[in-house]
């Protein structure tokens, strides 16, 4: 697997995220993950996005973080916020998605980040299960989702 930095907006992260959101649509029922992001959240030192590609240079594997500091909707100074994790189907159970977290968390130490974050929902048991056998538990609801009762949030020190 070959991780690179891309920017949000890249046609690989555009086409992964449309995957994405249709998975939230199958999971959850409606439009997809309707939280704000603006491409430039992702621009490096404030954030990355990271692509990982097979090795015939197709795009299997998507992750990124945002600086997230103290805000109305529950965030801390010092968060870098987990979004778009995303494997392909075809790809799944291999390692990718640990090896993509792992790659991230970096990424936010090395910025000066405090600690990462991420909301997810109940509907993805399989994410649940990756962030918390990754060290990240439970925590004060933050983000667009932290109203609604299928939405979990999580924390883990940097």
């Amino acid at each position: 697997m070959n991780i690179r930095r891309v920017p949000f907006d890249h046609p690989d992260a555009v086409k992964l995220n449309d995957q994405v959101q249709a998975e939230y649509h199958l999971r959850y029922g409606d439009g997809g993950d309707a939280t704000t992001l603006d491409p430039s959240d992702f621009d490096p030192p404030n954030g990355v996005y990271l692509i990982a590609y097979d090795e015939n240079d197709t795009p299997v594997a998507t992750g990124g973080w945002r600086a997230r500091d103290t805000n109305e909707e529950g965030n801390v100074d010092g968060d870098a916020e987990l979004k778009r994790m995303y494997v392909i189907d075809a790809m799944r159970g291999r390692g990718l998605a640990r090896r993509m977290l792992a790659a991230l968390e970096e990424d936010a130490r090395t910025a000066g980040r405090r600690r990462m974050v991420l909301e997810t929902g109940t509907e993805q048991p399989e994410a649940i299960a990756l962030y918390t056998s990754s060290g990240f538990e439970p925590c004060a609801k933050f983000g667009y989702y932290r109203h609604y009762e299928s939405s979990r949030c999580f924390a883990k020190r940097l």
